[in-house]
């Protein structure tokens, strides 16, 4: 059993969305999964270490915090890199969006973005995790914010990964605190 790119994004939704009794599908329809992908996200990423049972039994499982910031910090751009592609219409991502956009100066740099048709911006295309996530990002900001700062560690460099996690280390720590 691997571990999956979707598996991340339902971990980053958990975190997102902590001591929620949604049902699978509920889950699901949050990031763009069937019920049965949901659910089998979640018993791929409890596996692997990045989810624990909540301390509320009808809850889905918790992050893990401490190895979701271990992986996210060393795995993440090696398990799940990108290479920055064409130019496109899309949605910001990494250091280009919130909230990392306000604190780099990119200058005449692109920005990147999650190819997408109802994206408002032009950069230079940058996979997603998975293809629902432009949608699931819309659906949440704290998704959204908490993907763009994983996508910094996937493509950035030194400074924007240390920025980025800079940023998601408090985020992932209020959700296993709420």
């Amino acid at each position: 059993m691997q571990l999956k790119a979707l598996d991340l994004l339902v971990c980053l939704e958990l975190a997102a969305a902590p001591g929620s009794r949604r049902t699978y599908a509920e889950l699901g329809a949050a990031v763009g999964l069937s019920a049965s992908e949901a659910n089998k996200a979640v018993a791929r990423a409890s596996r692997a270490g990045l989810l624990q049972d909540s301390p509320d039994s009808e809850a889905k499982p918790a992050p893990n915090v401490g190895a979701l910031l271990e992986f996210l910090e060393h795995g993440v751009r090696y398990a799940f890199f990108v290479v920055p592609g064409r130019v496109t219409r899309g949605m910001a991502t990494a250091h280009s969006a919130p909230p990392l956009d306000g604190l780099l100066n990119n200058g005449a740099d692109l920005p990147f973005v999650w190819p997408d048709p109802e994206g408002e911006q032009r950069g230079q295309a940058i996979e997603p995790l998975y293809p629902s996530v432009p949608a699931a990002a819309r659906r949440n900001r704290e998704l959204y914010e908490l993907l763009a700062l994983v996508d910094a560690l996937r493509c950035g460099g030194a400074r924007e990964r240390k920025l980025a996690m800079e940023q998601i280390e408090p985020r992932l720590l209020r959700a296993v605190a709420d």
